[in-house]
């Protein structure tokens, strides 16, 4: 399968379109089922079946990230029956481009691989269907523009929302049927089911812009099930977290669900952006700092001469302290941030498993 599918990956944007290609033309009615712009669409079916390919040597990760697969294609109304005509069209385009190094072995392959596959997608779908609805209905009951782009949004879900600190949920708005979003969750569980979410309009985000710039008080969204594997562990050790920008949500959720603990940890927060006014939700980290002692705040602005606190990008501030080793450390921002993060913590004598890391998941 990996020798087939390395013939794929340098073609896999004509892949994509060929298989949707495919899928539409035998089965039409499908189409209904996927967003109007299929762009992402395709980026996103060939990143699942890239994590498949290359995980295949470690079956407990592969199944469960199949059984989470399963669970979100909940809320798109999959049925087991269409992964029967999903197979005929992934096997046709995988037979159709790696031509060159095809053989029936690869085929049984192939074939065998998807079947185990989607047995465990359908398993955990319907196991997850006993428990949890396809999808969350929650009505905006706060939303509040912090700069001209980004937008903190409180959400009261009409029933119980169960998730951990950290992860985040895919969200659909009724301006856009069918195109879904992924937004961290900004505070950990509450009492009252309020969820917050943290979101940056990009130029060109459909969902994004639609939430910061066209959502008010008393609409509704849709929320698919919680997912993501960034959660506390409760190792009761001292936790680091560094954040950039928007990445800030999932970590304010981790921080929140520490100070609240028994667990006597202390919990430092390095909240990265490139100007001050893009500290968008400094004052609210204050506040939890000023009734927590546990708690330390400090923020980095790295794009502004001008600002008075400190400046540089946070993998290089992190470095100017003491050894990091023995906390758990949880980043997220974005990517390019994120992985110079992580190196500066290796550096730093951080061991990779005690470092859990997110991209943002949202942004688009």
């Amino acid at each position: 399968m990996k020798e087939s599918f390395a013939v794929i990956e340098p073609v896999a944007d004509k892949a994509a379109a060929y298989f949707y290609g495919r899928l539409f033309a035998e089965s039409p009615h499908l189409r209904a089922m996927f967003p109007p712009a299929m762009g992402p669409q395709r980026d996103r079916l060939f990143g699942a079946l890239t994590r498949v390919v290359w995980s295949l040597d470690s079956p407990d990760s592969l199944s469960s990230f199949l059984g989470r697969l399963g669970r979100d294609h909940r809320k798109y109304g999959v049925r087991p029956e269409h992964y029967t005509t999903l197979g005929n069209a992934l096997l046709a385009t995988v037979r159709c481009f790696a031509a060159e190094v095809w053989s029936p072995a690869m085929e049984a392959a192939w074939l065998a691989a998807y079947t185990v596959a989607t047995d465990i997608m359908i398993s955990s779908a319907e196991s997850d269907a006993g428990t949890f609805p396809p999808w969350w209905l929650a009505e905006v009951i706060d939303h509040e523009l912090r700069t001209p782009d980004i937008a903190v949004i409180t959400l009261r879900p009409g029933e119980r929302l169960p998730y951990l600190p950290g992860q985040y949920v895919n969200v659909q708005t009724a301006r856009w049927p069918r195109v879904w979003r992924p937004f961290s969750i900004a505070n950990a569980p509450k009492e009252d089911n309020t969820v917050r979410l943290h979101v940056r309009a990009v130029p060109g985000g459909w969902v994004s812009t639609a939430l910061v710039e066209h959502t008010g008080i008393g609409d509704t969204l849709m929320l698919g099930a919680p997912v993501g594997t960034m959660t506390p562990t409760g190792s009761g050790r001292d936790i680091l977290c560094v954040a950039g920008g928007t990445g800030l949500a999932p970590l304010k959720a981790i921080v929140e669900h520490a100070i609240e603990s028994d667990a006597p940890s202390s919990v430092c927060v390095l909240y990265g952006a490139r100007t001050s006014r893009e500290l968008y939700d400094l004052p609210d980290l204050i506040r939890m700092q000023s009734r927590s002692p546990r708690l330390k705040v400090l923020p980095v602005v790295s794009g502004d001469p001008g600002y008075g606190g400190t400046r540089g990008k946070v993998s290089e501030i992190l470095e100017r302290f003491r050894s990091w080793a023995g906390h758990e450390v949880y980043v997220c921002g974005p990517a390019a941030m994120v992985d110079e993060t992580v190196r500066a913590l290796r550096r730093n004598g951080v061991p990779s498993a005690d470092i859990h890391r997110d991209l943002v998941p949202g942004e688009c």
